[in-house]
């Protein structure tokens, strides 16, 4: 039997879990202070305030740390990669720590983990990080010489989703053709083609507007917002990215009064909903493209997917392209811990970073 060790980083959140192989131990949310998680701390003065309530926690629940197996943490913003599990190490931890690539709260996840995985002598892993890159060729091509398609994504609940889709279909995730669609904050829509994720919108630039985040602009519009002496660029990322989409519309990013609202014929809110699952919709039209018209299942997941208005109204719009399946929700700590026990069991090969 394996112990495993989850840690899954937010902005002002850790949620933390201790499998038994498969089976969940307990799971639970570390909360922390603003103050503590404000940019301008220190990351591994974050990290060691994070670890200490960690080690606190593990304590009231009499989790033994000596039987821990591995540690598996939430992907940060890493150089672009192949989707499986990969062995934390010192380049990880530099590129997260010194935000090569960026910063999000989920690079914590290593700076928290390695420190304590070394006093114990176990292996930290991280599985399909926001930065999987199995695009093939022409996805990358923006339309502009020197701009490039970047693939950023909900690659970790995607893919857990498309393989457990697989398992209720009695097949390999490697044998499907497949568009799955993570409706969050962001939203995320991919083909998977044989097990690869061969295109997706990067949630934060591009597709569908979601509950805070614009998706794909009209781009002389956006040049003029830009330069209209309005939004210095920090401001000007921030109104895309987390002041957009349905918050833009409607002054709130609680999907659940969203659809109350629709449910009790607010025809204002209606009206905004059907515009996001429009281009949700739009979105899956491509994908389908993309893998030529030969899509065996459409999959929904993500907090959003648990909306039934919304559902539906993709579903009336997408069915026709191939069946549609919802798996709601975000099992990220399942899907990180299902990552590592794959690599214990030798199911699958650890990957290097390197």
């Amino acid at each position: 039997m394996y112990n495993i060790l989850v840690i899954n980083p937010g902005s002002t959140s850790t949620k933390i879990g201790i499998f038994e192989d498969e089976k969940c131990v307990f799971k639970e949310t570390l909360r922390h202070s603003i103050e503590d998680t404000l940019a301008d701390v220190d990351r591994e003065e974050q990290a060691a305030l994070r670890r200490r309530e960690l080690i606190k926690l593990l304590g009231k629940k009499n989790i033994d740390e000596s039987n821990l197996s591995a540690v598996v943490v939430r992907g940060g913003l890493l150089k672009p990669l192949s989707s499986g599990t990969y062995l934390v190490d010192d380049s990880v931890y530099a590129d997260l720590v010194k935000a090569k690539y960026g910063w999000h709260a989920s690079n914590l996840g290593t700076i928290i983990a390695l420190p304590l995985a070394r006093e114990l002598g176990i292996p930290v892993y991280t599985v399909d990080p926001v930065t999987v890159d199995e695009f093939e060729a022409p996805a990358r091509y923006s339309g502009l010489k020197g701009v490039l398609r970047l693939s950023m994504s909900h690659a970790l609940n995607m893919k857990a989703v498309a393989r457990r889709a697989a398992a209720m279909a009695e097949r390999e995730y490697e044998e499907l053709n497949l568009i799955v669609v993570h409706l969050g904050s962001g939203i995320s829509v991919s083909a998977h083609r044989r097990g690869k994720m061969i295109d997706v919108n990067n949630a934060n630039e591009e597709g569908p507007f979601s509950l805070e985040r614009c998706g794909t602009m009209p781009a002389l519009a956006l040049v003029r917002l830009c330069y209209s002496g309005e939004y210095d660029r920090d401001e000007a990322i921030k109104l895309l990215t987390s002041r957009g989409g349905i918050f833009s519309y409607l002054d709130t990013k609680d999907f659940s009064e969203v659809e109350n609202r629709v449910k009790n014929g607010d025809e204002e809110v209606t009206a905004v909903v059907e515009a996001m699952a429009y281009q949700v919709a739009k979105e899956i039209g491509a994908m389908s493209t993309v893998l030529d018209g030969d899509v065996e299942q459409i999959l929904l997941t993500g907090g959003m997917a648990n909306a039934e208005t919304l559902v539906g109204m993709i579903k009336k719009k997408v069915s026709f392209i191939a069946s549609v399946t919802v798996i709601p929700g975000e099992e990220e700590l399942e899907a990180l811990a299902a990552g590592a026990l794959r690599v214990l069991r030798g199911q699958a090969d650890v990957l290097s970073y390197q």
